[in-house]
């Protein structure tokens, strides 16, 4: 005990014995969005305000201690706000609403009845109205749910219209083979087969068509993320390519290309030979 109050001692007979009165600046942490278009770093010193451009009798000055990454918030993009924390009983200094807020979030657990304890809010706080945080996001992202429908609205139409470039390629292929295929039926090989034959080739053409279709979606997606992540200074994916995505664009893709080749080759195969030679 001796050995750890001594050099507290020492300490404290070395210490001014007139201390300054006056007070550290407060502490601030700003995103980084705000940082990089005002070419601010840590440690900068600011002034604070309560109405933009409004000049204080008192300056409030504080420090940059920390810059932050900003949330991956859709509803927050569209605004394009700066942000700025500060601690609870300087933000109330400031802005000069003491103990009063516009809207504060209260965290459950899991277990919780968060319907019982909107219920219980409403209803015992006056001039308050609870809402569930998923409900405010879909308020908030109305636009983004827009260009969803509308780029799911454009998917159906691409894959309606691929279907039938599809059909018209494979038809025009297999009509290309129609002596192949001819000859084939009068050397005795069965509809089936010739079915078969042309049904695992266009499945095989389509699983390496829907392959190469997802590399290149997937260098786009970077491509898109990297850009717009950049301009809006936000860690947000625009563009997201998931497993499930490419397991249904492959599977679509095959399914397709199956369809397309019997289609194709069912109309030969009922052929005769002969006519089909052109006899």
């Amino acid at each position: 005990m001796i050995h750890l109050l001594a050099p507290l001692a020492a300490a404290l007979l070395l210490q001014d014995p007139f201390p300054s009165r006056v007070a550290p600046p407060r502490t601030i942490a700003i995103d980084e969005a705000f940082a990089e278009a005002a070419g601010l770093r840590v440690g900068d010193h600011l002034t604070l305000s309560a109405k933009p451009g409004a000049g204080i009798s008192v300056p409030e000055s504080v420090v940059v201690a920390a810059i932050f990454e900003r949330s991956a918030d859709p509803s927050e993009i569209a605004r394009g706000d700066f942000k700025a924390r500060l601690h609870l009983d300087h933000l109330q200094r400031i802005s000069g609403y003491g103990d009063r807020v516009d809207r504060f979030a209260v965290a459950t657990t899991r277990t919780a009845d968060i319907g019982r304890v909107i219920e219980r809010v409403n209803r015992q706080a006056f001039g308050f109205r609870a809402y569930r945080s998923r409900d405010i996001a879909v308020e908030t992202s109305r636009t983004f749910l827009v260009v969803s429908r509308f780029h799911r609205a454009i998917g159906v139409i691409t894959i309606v219209a691929s279907s039938v470039f599809l059909l018209c390629i494979m038809v025009l292929k297999v009509e290309e083979r129609r002596r192949d295929i001819a000859a084939l039926r009068l050397m005795g090989i069965s509809r089936s087969s010739v079915i078969q034959s042309i049904v695992i080739e266009a499945g095989l053409v389509a699983v390496l068509g829907s392959l190469l279709g997802v590399l290149i979606g997937w260098l786009v997606s970077i491509f898109v993320n990297s850009h717009y992540q950049e301009l809006y200074q936000t860690p947000l994916e625009f563009s997201i390519l998931t497993v499930p995505i490419v397991v249904f664009a492959v599977s679509l893709s095959l399914v397709l290309g199956i369809g397309a080749g019997l289609a194709a080759s069912w109309r030969l195969v009922r052929t005769p030979p002969l006519t089909l030679f052109g006899r």
